[in-house]
């Protein structure tokens, strides 16, 4: 009987917290998320002037590009380290690529994912790959509870790091953005801790009351 399982939205908060606050021993719980779509934009270069100091104007030409690029995202809890795939699609087969990297990211003990209940994470491919590697657990997080997925949140850094600003060609651009913040993100990485923090604790300056 799994110590963190409970009936109703109160029951799988509950054994969610608890795997962010008391995982079991040698386990590794992880947050996994996908982001997305990323697509491609294309911009006109910016209008020239004229020889003689006049601005050249240019027709307004706004276009997304057709490829799109899914970003996959797995936080792991105990030192912040995240894994980042990115794929064309989001569908069983490259969620079960995605996992497998997770996997190997962690050899040892069991692996617990807290993530939604998407079609491609609780597919009948997904559960028949899942038979072939016991030691990871899904742990669905309920219906419009997305905060509880720490990898909401290192979502919100990885736009400001990857993202925020940036215009990409096709999907290798949007790759190699994802490699490089998420190795720039890694490098500084703390563990998460959930709850949250205490305020600091600044001493108060001493009020005086002047008599007249």
């Amino acid at each position: 009987m799994d110590p963190f399982e409970g009936p109703g939205f109160r029951g799988k908060r509950t054994r969610i917290v608890g795997l962010y606050t008391s995982p079991p021993d040698g386990a590794t719980v992880v947050c996994a998320d996908e982001l997305g779509p990323v697509i491609p934009r294309a911009f006109p270069p910016a209008p020239g002037w004229s020889p003689d100091g006049h601005r050249i104007k240019s027709e307004v030409d706004y276009s997304r590009g057709p490829e799109k690029t899914w970003v996959y995202g797995a936080l792991r809890i105990r030192d912040g380290h995240e894994i980042t795939m990115t794929a064309s699609s989001r569908n069983s087969v490259f969620y079960q690529q995605f996992l497998q990297k997770v996997e190997n990211a962690n050899p040892v003990g069991d692996i617990y994912v807290v993530t939604d209940n998407l079609s491609s994470h609780n597919s009948k491919s997904t559960r028949e790959w899942l038979e072939d590697h016991p030691r990871i657990h899904h742990v669905f997080i309920p219906v419009g509870a997305c905060w509880l997925n720490l990898q909401e949140g290192w979502w919100r850094i990885f736009r400001k790091t990857a993202l925020a600003g940036q215009s990409f060609a096709g999907p290798p651009d949007i790759e190699q953005a994802t490699r490089l913040a998420t190795t720039q993100l890694n490098s500084r990485a703390r563990p998460w801790v959930w709850g949250r923090p205490a305020p600091p604790t600044r001493p108060l300056r001493r009020r005086y009351m002047y008599t007249v």
